[in-house]
């Protein structure tokens, strides 16, 4: 394949014309280009998270040209060619073109090569397989762009290949088909996910939650969430898992005021609180994860459209700091909660201010008649609206 798939893209988009990014490329040279995520999500009209380079130079050479540039160099993985650089307060990773030599479904033995189509056929999916240079040029070796424009996710190449090198690209498929695609998913790559179900289970608990959070949030979970269970791809990391309509519901309610509907939300719309505590070890979530895991899924009757101003403050109070993803749980079960919502979202958490002091003024001696006092204070505090 031939640089003749080549086109311009202008204007430039905005990360390309930085000055970061402009002084990295001059100091890398215009043999390097931008490559992957960056150049996809400018094509999609989005943000990129991550600014990511290629170039046939080794890492060392990369090395040296950022040192006599005066910037900051990290060599994070210069065995597997990645070098990543410091720049004006902002980070780049930057790669040496390579190729995979041998691969065992996790990790690959590569050489570095010249070749930029050998460099993108190495790469998952062709969404994710196009470069550009400095001057806005973009390489689609692939026919990414069209896929993009179509909103289809292809592997590059032979699907059940690209599976066999990493696993991981199964859910990193769906990831990106619940982001760029439709709700149906391409039939090969279909076919070749779920011929390697049986596969997930040896993938870390690590790789497989950022893969799975970042599916969570994308804007046709649902749709996808059916489609892998339905090819038993969750039967390992995700047996509890109940109707994913339940997060399309979390989803529209959110849609209508603007909200995020995050990957931890989105697990409490999916997850019984049975399993919750089991999906969080399993994941190996933070504990700040699973414990908000737990308390979004924790049973009980706990904010009622009907509420009065006490009732709703007394009730936002014990759920913390944050009420309002409770608030959306509970819109997407049953309508009236506009109003509540707002409050919620505009909810700053009063505090209870009295103490051990005012429990001695009060003449009651330090120890647990004081925590037994204070607590019932707070309790009444709370009854009362959170009073200020």
């Amino acid at each position: 394949m031939s640089d003749s798939s080549a086109f311009v893209l202008d204007p430039l988009p905005a990360w390309a014309s930085l000055e970061a990014s402009a002084l990295l490329a001059a100091c890398l040279g215009s043999a390097a280009r931008f490559v992957g995520g960056c150049v996809r999500d400018a094509l999609a009209g989005q943000a990129p998270a991550d600014l990511d380079l290629a170039t046939p130079d080794a890492p060392e050479i990369v090395l040296e040209k950022l040192a006599a540039a005066g910037f900051k160099a990290i060599p994070t993985g210069v065995a597997h060619g990645t070098v990543t650089a410091v720049v004006r307060g902002r980070t780049f990773e930057i790669t040496t073109l390579r190729r995979d030599v041998e691969t065992d479904g996790r990790h690959a033995t590569v050489e570095f090569t010249n070749d930029w189509t050998a460099d993108a056929a190495r790469r998952d999916f062709t969404i994710n397989a196009m470069s550009m240079d400095a001057a806005g040029r973009v390489y689609d070796y692939f026919g990414g762009r069209a896929d993009l424009a179509a909103r289809r996710v292809r592997f590059v190449g032979d699907a059940a290949l690209r599976i066999a090198e990493d696993t991981l690209r199964v859910l990193r498929f769906f990831r990106f088909q619940a982001r760029f695609g439709g709700p149906h998913p391409d039939a090969d790559a279909l076919a070749a996910c779920a011929a390697a179900a049986e596969n997930l289970k040896n993938l870390s608990a690590e790789r497989v939650r950022s893969e799975l959070f970042r599916l969570l949030e994308g804007p046709h979970a649902p749709a996808m969430l059916r489609t892998m269970r339905a090819a038993r791809l969750f039967d390992f990391w995700l047996p509890e898992m109940g109707d994913p309509a339940a997060l399309e519901r979390v989803q529209a309610v959110a849609g209508k005021v603007g909200a995020r509907v995050d990957a931890i939300l989105a697990l409490a719309a999916l997850v019984p609180a049975a399993g919750a505590a089991a999906v969080a070890k399993r994941l190996r979530c933070s504990n700040g994860e699973a414990a908000r895991l737990a308390a979004l899924t924790a049973p009980s009757a706990r904010l009622d459209p009907g509420f009065d101003e006490r009732q709703r403050r007394a009730a936002f109070y014990r759920l913390g700091s944050d009420p309002a993803p409770f608030v959306l749980l509970e819109w997407s079960k049953a309508p009236g909660f506009d109003e509540m919502f707002a409050a919620a979202a505009a909810w700053v958490r009063p505090k209870f201010t009295l103490n051990g002091a005012a429990a001695r003024a009060a003449g009651i001696a330090p120890g647990p008649a004081m925590g037994a006092w204070l607590k019932a204070q707070e309790e009444a505090w709370i009854e009362a609206g959170c009073p200020v």
